[in-house]
């Protein structure tokens, strides 16, 4: 069994979970709702306040959809209550980011400002000119949105400079030296 598959996710209150025929998934809170699609081999019941996932077998796609399918609808509630959000910092001289309107803007060492368009579902934060705060109620789509913007600078070995995780550890590397 499972270790993850097998463990129960708890509605909490002002959430609703309903599953179909077809097993697609939508939980409703007080953030937004979303919906997903589930394999159909994978059964889901919700009993009392809790979604209950089971395998009809032990062959090794269903093991593996057993704790895939757990995760997925525990990160679906998680996000319709709490949301999920992801950090990124500037490291550079003159590297700074804004939101403007809706937009998030990047000056980053190019010539031109770097505009990441508007996204359902996502909002940009910047609390100082060198960090952004990619925030929304879908897990997969704010860790999309947070490599999109790392991948417009992403950060150099030798100086560190670029967009970086705020936990992301980058290595520098010792620079050319000269022959004596």
């Amino acid at each position: 069994m499972s270790r993850i598959g097998k463990l129960p996710v708890v509605i909490p209150q002002g959430v609703a979970v309903n599953v179909d025929a077809e097993n697609v998934i939508t939980v409703k809170g007080p953030k937004g709702t979303l919906t997903k699609g589930m394999h159909k081999d994978i059964s889901i019941n919700i009993e009392d306040d809790k979604i209950v996932v089971t395998r009809p077998d032990d062959q090794k796609e269903h093991r593996a959809l057993h704790g895939l399918t757990r995760a997925l609808i525990k990160n679906m509630v998680t996000g319709v209550t709490d949301g999920f959000q992801k950090g990124l910092d500037l490291v550079g001289v003159g590297y700074r980011a804004a939101v403007n309107g809706k937009k998030l803007v990047l000056t980053v060492g190019y010539s031109h400002p770097v505009e990441m368009g508007e996204i359902n579902g996502i909002t940009y934060e910047t609390p100082s000119p060198n960090k952004i705060l990619v925030k929304g109620i879908d897990k997969e789509l704010v860790g999309l949105i947070a490599a999109q913007i790392r991948e417009v600078r992403p950060p150099e070995p030798y100086k560190g400079k670029g967009i970086k995780y705020e936990t992301e550890v980058v290595k520098t590397k010792e620079g050319k030296t000269g022959k004596k």
